[in-house]
């Protein structure tokens, strides 16, 4: 039996897994995000953990056999963000988040500090990665970076506290922009521009290696067996390739990942950044395999602020609202540009703002409703834009916004591109954290990796609608205004 825990912005989710890759259970509890300041995302560690002993204890009450026979636990969670601990290994501040903002002017300090920052990390200096968080701390809160002994990634804190030691992995390492991607190991040079060295960083392990053993107490609490071996694990969206199937193959395989961030992941087994374009480059969860990324701040979080906003019972309801809209009152539809809490891929601008645009008295809740689901399909076509997608005809889609029929059509439509729902689709990277554990049991090699990372079936398949060259023409037609409307209302868009 083997234990996937995820760490992710609104609910930490545990899914265990046995070895006929059967979901035996899962559970679930919800997360905060606090936003003192305008651009401020923070989250209290102690909340994760409070929140891993809840799901924990729910399991050990519902299925205390399948924890009795546990061999391997992995874990996975939201990337970049900066737990800060020192030397009795205390909690100096609550973490800041992937998705706060407030570190764009150390960003472009880092960049002229360090002018081959892109060339070593593969990636742009962006408010969401750690290490300009870490210099907004020492510019900002200098008292508190004195302290700092220590610096570990969300999950990896949730580590420290299962096993008793300081470890990361690659995956997650590399959305930190303190390490060599190609080298896959810490970059002195990118550190000492942070202050910083490697006495204050984790060691690093493969994703599918072992990093640690679950401590005894924790053991005897949960009726887990002593000495449970826990994996490297991954960064959310690596994590979610890997419950895919994606990034064990051929290079191109890639996936849609439709949660409170939009993603779009293309897998490669060499490593090709494209900084000029804000692509992430990162290491894979798997040895020497790396991926390419474009990440959207608001995908299925721009859907749920529009249904508070148009007082819509939840987002379903909002996608089905939308899907009302006659087809000839699409044409007529405002555009929505879902910058809400600023933008990565591709415009890295911390200060992009969102906006309905060409609103007219005969618009409706479901033409609004329709313009946001529309206007994140646009963004993340931006991103995959810039992706090196080879020839692949299709992307897989993972995550709580893959559970509208409805949406998946128009996102296909828009991308022009099959997109490819699975089983289990919704799990992503709680079954790929389980699936890491799974192989930190077994020896890394590629026999073992393809039999555990295998592709859930496909339960649908969505295909464009190719032979409607007026719905093609409407959506390109729609998205080149998209592309226009945010470089005409850029200027006006300054920070709060």
């Amino acid at each position: 039996m083997f234990l996937g825990l995820d760490l992710g912005t609104s609910e930490l989710k545990a899914l265990l897994l046995n070895a006929q890759h059967d979901i035996v259970a899962t559970a679930h509890a919800p997360l905060r995000v606090h936003n003192p300041k305008p651009l401020w995302s923070e989250q209290s560690p102690t909340s994760w953990w409070q929140a891993l002993e809840a799901v924990m204890d729910d399991l050990h009450q519902r299925v205390p056999e399948a924890l009795a026979n546990l061999a391997g636990i992995g874990l996975s969670g939201q990337m970049h963000g900066a737990v800060l601990i020192d030397a009795d290994e205390r909690v100096l501040r609550p973490a800041i988040l992937w998705n706060d903002g407030r570190s764009f002017a150390q960003c472009e300090a880092l960049t002229k500090a360090v002018p081959q920052l892109s060339d070593i990390a593969g990636n742009l200096a962006m408010p969401g990665f750690t290490a300009p968080k870490l210099q907004w701390v020492r510019d900002n809160e200098p008292d508190v970076f004195a302290q700092v002994r220590q610096v570990l990634l969300p999950k990896d804190w949730l580590r420290l506290q299962l096993c008793g030691e300081a470890v990361s992995e690659m995956s997650d390492a590399a959305g930190t922009l303190w390490l060599d991607v190609t080298k896959r190991d810490w970059s002195d040079t990118l550190l000492e521009a942070c202050g910083l060295t490697r006495a204050h960083m984790p060691r690093l392990v493969e994703g599918s290696a072992p990093s640690g053993s679950l401590l005894p107490e924790w053991s005897a609490r949960w009726g887990i067996p002593t000495n449970t071996v826990i994996a490297g694990g991954a960064g959310d969206n690596a994590a979610s390739a890997i419950g895919m199937g994606v990034g064990v193959g051929a290079a191109g395989e890639g996936f849609v990942s439709l949660g409170t961030s939009g993603v779009v992941f293309v897998a490669s087994d060499q490593y090709t950044p494209n900084p000029a374009q804000a692509v992430h480059a990162f290491c894979h969860a798997l040895p020497n395999r790396w991926h390419q990324m474009s990440v959207m701040l608001s995908a299925a979080s721009a859907l749920s602020w529009a249904k508070r906003t148009l007082n819509v019972s939840n987002e379903g309801a909002l996608l089905d609202l939308a899907a009302t809209l006659p087809a000839p009152a699409r044409a007529q539809a405002p555009l929505f540009l879902p910058y809400l809490t600023g933008e990565r891929s591709p415009h890295n601008n911390a200060n992009a703002q969102a906006t309905w645009f060409g609103l007219t008295a005969t618009h409706d809740t479901a033409a609004l409703a329709y313009a946001v689901a529309e206007g994140v399909g646009f963004g993340l076509l931006d991103g995959l834009q810039t992706l090196a997608l080879g020839h692949a005809t299709g992307l897989s889609v993972v995550g709580g916004g893959s559970r509208s029929d409805w949406w998946l059509q128009l996102l296909a439509d828009i991308f022009q591109l099959d997109l490819h729902l699975h089983s289990g689709a919704t799990t992503g990277a709680a079954l790929g954290a389980a699936r890491l554990g799974w192989l930190a049991t077994l020896p890394q090699t590629a026999a073992n990796f393809e039999r555990v990372c295998v592709r859930p079936p496909i339960e649908k398949t969505f295909t464009p609608d190719r032979g409607d060259i007026t719905l093609h023409e409407l959506l390109a037609k729609r998205h080149a205004r998209f592309r226009a409307l945010y470089q005409a209302t850029k200027p006006l868009m300054v920070a709060s």
